[in-house]
C-alpha cells in the first residue's frame, strides 16, 4: 500500500499509553500501523489495526516482515508490555523469559525489520517506551531487568545508526494512571494518593504526559537527540519509589 503520510508502527496502540500515541501520530498526519492483541476502540481511515501477540516472536516476525513490504516504515514506537509482578521468592522463570520475548526480542525484531526503509530514506526515529522501574522497584525483577535491558539496546544503536540520521530514545514513564496502573493500584484509593504525595509534581501522570515526550523525539525537526532515556515521572527517578 502506498501513502503520502509518514508511516509510523506502535505497538500495543490500543489502550493506555499507547491509545495516547496513536492519537498524537493520527492528529499529527500519520499513517498509523497499531501491533496489538486487540484492535483500536476508535477506528480511523489513517490507520492500520494489526492483531498479533508481540511476546510470540516467530508471529511478530512473520508479521513485520509483512508490513515491511507494504509500507516504507520509518517511525517506530515500541510501547507495548506488561508486568507480571512477584516478590523474587515467587518468581515464575516463564513470566521472565514471556517478558523477555516482548520487551527485548520484539525490539530487536522491530529495528531489524524497518531498518532498511529508514536507510534507505537517510531517516528514521525509534522510540522505546521503558519505564522507570528500570531503577528497581519491589516486585519488578523481570519487568525491571527487561526494561532496562531495552535501555541499552537503545544506546547501542545510537551509537551505531546516527550515521544514517537514525536516532533511537527511550521514554520512561513514571506512576502514570493507566489500566496496567489501576490493576496494581485503584485509581481513587488512599495508596493512589500516598504515591501522588510522593512525588515533587503532587499527581499522578496520565497517557498524554508520555505521548507529548514520544512526539518530541519522533519529530525530524530533533535530530540531535538520540541514545538517551527521559523519565517522565513526575520526578520518581530522583529518589526511591513504592507502589
Amino acid at each position: 500500500m502506498s501513502t503520502h503520510l509518514p508511516v509510523a508502527l506502535v505497538t500495543g496502540g490500543s489502550r493506555g499509553i499507547g491509545a495516547a500515541i496513536r492519537g498524537e501520530l493520527l492528529n499529527s498526519g500519520y499513517y498509523v500501523l497499531n501491533l496489538s492483541r486487540q484492535g483500536a476502540e476508535n477506528t480511523h481511515s489513517n490507520s492500520r489495526d494489526v492483531t498479533v501477540d508481540l511476546a510470540d516472536i516467530a508471529a511478530t516476525k512473520q508479521v513485520l516482515a509483512g508490513l515491511a513490504d507494504e509500507f516504507e516504515i520509518t517511525h517506530v514506537v515500541h510501547n507495548a508490555g506488561v508486568i507480571r509482578a512477584a516478590l523474587i521468592e515467587d518468581v515464575d522463570i516463564a513470566d521472565v523469559q514471556y517478558l523477555t520475548n516482548l520487551h527485548v526480542l520484539t525490539n530487536i525484531e522491530l529495528m531489524q525489520a524497518t531498518l532498511p526503509a529508514m536507510k534507505k530514506a537517510n531517516f528514521g526515529r525509534f522510540v522505546v517506551v521503558g519505564s522507570r522501574a528500570m531503577l528497581g522497584l519491589e516486585t519488578r525483577t523481570g519487568y525491571s531487568a527487561t526494561k532496562a535491558a531495552q535501555a541499552a539496546m537503545v544506546r547501542t544503536w545510537a551509537m551505531e545508526l546516527g550515521q544514517y540520521g537514525i536516532t533511537v530514545n527511550t521514554i520512561a514513564p513514571g506512576p502514570i494512571v493507566t489500566d496496567m496502573f489501576t490493576e496494581v493500584v485503584p485509581e481513587d484509593s488512599e495508596k493512589a494518593d500516598m504515591i501522588a504525595q510522593s512525588l515533587p509534581v503532587k499527581r499522578l501522570g496520565r497517557p498524554d504526559d508520555v505521548s507529548r515526550a514520544v512526539m518530541f523525539l519522533l519529530s525530524a525537526d530533533n535530530g540531535f537527540i538520540t541514545g538517551q532515556c527521559i523519565f517522565v515521572c513526575g520526578g520518581a527517578s530522583l529518589g526511591s519509589l513504592s507502589l
